[in-house]
């Protein structure tokens, strides 16, 4: 694996647009979240900086910008108050930069595991579920802002109780810049967003009214930001805190993957590309451990603005390098310039980010394509909102997969089928009717076929039990690819029995990875060796041969049982 991402001078001025372009966003972005998280314009502005670098550095997707981003700056925002209002600001906040850390080092260790092809492997009703949650409690935590009042703390529910006091004192001229903020947003024409993100339009016509026409105002502005490198900001943790901040960092590291990832394949789409997601998540790790070490924000893969650098003529890593230089430069040498712009501005542009992130598609089309479906996301968003984000997912997958393996179960229960002539319920071919009719009610086969999951275990067990008397039980397994473990124990249990009455059994196909498992049932210890067979027409032949031969010396609930079957894998 190459240590560094895609980087050439091969497309200069085309990697050069793209990273100005994704400057110009990044900044009122950057900002915006820096404010709403509580860890002040800074932190934001370092988050971009240092996270965009070293993810793209070291990541593996050429185009990718990496930023802090709506969904890691709520549960960052989330995490800061934890920690402060248990901890207060002198200690709080330097252990809320460590769980930025630690979720760096989380997503390392998800790289280095090549877990990569599995962070984003869930249903698409979760998905949807805790991004549409994200963005509501981002619209609620604005609202205080939005309305010319500070945000009174305690996350969602804090906001809302506060809501009728901030209603019943709005601050007009504030929340006249926070809507016309939003208009602008909203109504920019679409060739102009071409040319200029409305977000910086927003950002500059705020602050020129608020200073040239409202200058006299008390407003709430973001004030002066230290010029100058960040400082460094040394792990910090107490043990009562350390399985919290764990959790904290797990969560964080996950959703970073999961929004890096999502936007690796935006990016791929465009470019006709294909990234490397394991080594993205080590890129995105590193990006995180240096941006919580020096104070900035977490952040993930933008996809706002990683299609507007694709948009610009960035095909190589070097435009996100570029990105942060120049972010870097502002940080160092125009920080001035950013210290009257309102907040009442910032707050109108998160509040728009989390607008955006609500899957509005999704929420109109859910209850026609599946209720069970529309219920699990509805029920992931009021996990999200109003419990947590790690619940809202864990709650969310495992309702949605049992779901899935109950669909699947439903589906191969049907191919689990017990036969006693030629009839149509499977394909035989004549020889095998012919020896079916020979035996006269008194042949059983017991037919399986597609993969034996554990929850078709139930099924095998309800057709054995439901058995009539016969004299031959043959279990066909020809047509199973995969035998899972449960599969394999109901199976035994079937063979078990047989033995137990003192019928004999023959086993067929039993060979590779199948006759591994059955050694390892003890099955096969208990029969002689001429007891199995390969193939079902042979074995039916066999039963046959066996019911005449031995006609006059069978109890009438005597049985053997037959079992067929080819090569199949396990699954556990």
């Amino acid at each position: 694996m190459k240590v560094f991402n895609k980087i050439n001078f091969n497309n200069l001025q085309g990697d050069l647009f793209g990273g100005i372009t994704a400057t110009v966003i990044a900044l009122p972005m950057a900002l915006a979240f820096g404010v709403a998280s509580g860890a002040g314009a800074q932190a934001g502005l370092y988050g971009a900086v240092l996270v965009g670098l070293f993810a793209a550095l070291f990541g593996g997707t050429p185009t990718l910008i990496s930023e802090p981003t709506g969904p890691m700056t709520v549960i960052f925002t989330a995490i800061i108050a934890s920690l402060i209002g248990t901890y207060g600001a002198e200690q709080g906040l330097p252990m809320a930069f460590t769980v930025v850390m630690m979720a760096g080092v989380f997503q390392i260790i998800f790289g280095l595991l090549r877990l990569g092809k599995y962070v984003t492997l869930m249903p698409y009703t979760v998905i949807s579920g805790f991004m549409s949650g994200i963005g509501l409690i981002m619209i609620v935590l604005q609202l205080g802002p939005f309305l010319g009042h500070a945000n009174p703390g305690g996350g969602v529910l804090g906001t809302l109780r506060a809501l009728p006091e901030f209603i019943a004192d709005i601050q007009p001229m504030e929340m006249g810049l926070a809507l016309l903020t939003i208009a602008i947003l909203f109504l920019t024409p679409s060739k102009l967003k071409r040319k200029v993100p409305p977000q910086l339009i927003a950002l500059v016509a705020g602050t020129l009214i608020s200073v040239f026409f409202l200058g006299d105002m008390d407003l709430r502005r973001i004030g002066e930001i230290p010029s100058g490198l960040p400082s460094l900001q040394m792990p910090s943790f107490t043990l009562p805190a350390l399985r919290t901040m764990i959790v904290d960092a797990l969560v964080l590291g996950m959703l970073g993957c999961i929004d890096a990832l999502l936007t690796s394949v935006v990016a791929d789409s465009l470019t006709r590309t294909q990234h490397n997601s394991d080594k993205e998540l080590i890129g995105q790790g590193l990006g995180n451990i240096m941006s919580g070490l020096f104070g900035g924000l977490p952040g993930a893969g933008a996809t706002m603005g990683t299609v507007i650098n694709i948009q610009g003529g960035g095909r190589t890593a070097l435009s996100g390098v570029l990105r942060s230089v120049i972010l870097l430069c502002v940080v160092l040498f125009a920080g001035g310039l950013t210290q009257n712009i309102p907040l009442a501005v910032l707050a109108g542009i998160a509040l728009k980010v989390g607008i955006d992130i609500i899957d509005w598609g999704f929420l109109k089309q859910a209850h026609h394509v599946s209720l069970k479906a529309a219920l699990i996301m509805y029920g992931v968003i009021g996990l999200t909102v109003f419990v947590d984000l790690i619940t809202a997912v864990g709650v969310g997958v495992f309702v949605a997969n049992i779901l899935t393996i109950q669909r699947l179960s439903d589906l191969q229960s049907n191919d689990v089928k017990t036969i006693t002539d030629a009839d149509d319920a499977i394909i035989l071919n004549p020889e095998e009717k012919e020896l079916l009719d020979r035996g006269n009610n008194r042949v059983l086969l017991f037919h399986l076929s597609g993969p034996m999951i554990f929850g078709v275990a139930k099924a095998i067990a309800r057709q054995h039990t439901a058995m009539e008397d016969h004299d031959i039980l043959i279990v066909d397994l020809t047509d199973v690819p995969v035998m899972g473990v449960t599969s394999s124990l109901a199976i035994q249990n079937a063979i078990q029995e047989a033995i137990d009455l003192g019928r004999e059994v023959i086993i067929v196909g039993a060979a590779g990875k199948v006759k591994r498992r059955l050694e390892r049932l003890g099955v096969i210890a208990l029969l002689p060796p001429h007891h199995l067979l390969v193939d079902r027409t042979e074995a039916l032949r066999q039963a046959v041969a066996l019911l005449e031969h031995e006609e006059t010396h069978l109890h009438s609930n005597g049985t053997s049982a037959i079992v067929t079957g080819t090569s199949f894998s396990t699954q556990r």
